[in-house]
């Protein structure tokens, strides 16, 4: 079996994802005991300068098929946009995200290996190819908001394990 660009990349999101996704749950539920408001998750931070939950959920969507799309267009930019303000809106973009990535088509996927995909954040260009970019940036970033947003959960007192965060291994069938 040959190992693909795809094996390396959209299998681990969409474990992940799912693993992110059910912690949205763990969340509400924990809300709900505490009679705590979504809002005070959901703006919850790890540090003061760093950006807070609701945006680390949306980013795991943005650095696994956003990127995958900045691939597909040749640039990737990142999206400034607000963040869900509620667990339902998160559950909707993760799902949205897990959806997408299930859509896509391994020998298309694997095609953008060597294409010219460039990083832009204003003045900052960063010219890479489509692996590279998804190996070497994307995917840390993926991973990076993903711990983050369990890391908030666990400072405000959710009960959460590392289980909750590695989801569903691919066991061997």
């Amino acid at each position: 079996m040959t190992f693909s660009l795809y094996d390396a990349v959209v299998p681990s999101n969409l474990q992940i994802l799912a693993a992110i996704d059910a912690l949205l749950d763990k969340a509400a539920a924990f809300c709900l005991k505490q009679g705590i408001a979504e809002a005070d998750l959901i703006d919850a931070r790890l540090a003061p300068d760093m950006l807070p939950f609701g945006y680390q959920v949306k980013s795991c969507a943005i650095h696994s098929i956003g990127g995958i799309e900045g691939v597909r267009a040749g640039t990737f930019s990142p999206d400034r946009s607000a963040w869900p303000t509620s667990l339902a809106e998160l559950h909707t973009v993760l799902q949205g995200a897990i959806a997408s990535l299930n859509a896509i088509d391994r020998e298309t996927f694997d095609a953008l290996a060597d294409s010219d995909t460039q990083f832009a954040f204003g003045e900052t260009k960063m010219p890479f190819t489509g692996a590279n970019f998804l190996l070497s940036f994307s995917q840390p970033n993926f991973y990076f908001h993903a711990t983050t947003a369990y890391g908030i959960l666990r400072a405000q007192g959710v009960e959460l394990g590392k289980r909750d965060f590695l989801g569903m291994p691919r066991l061997k069938r």
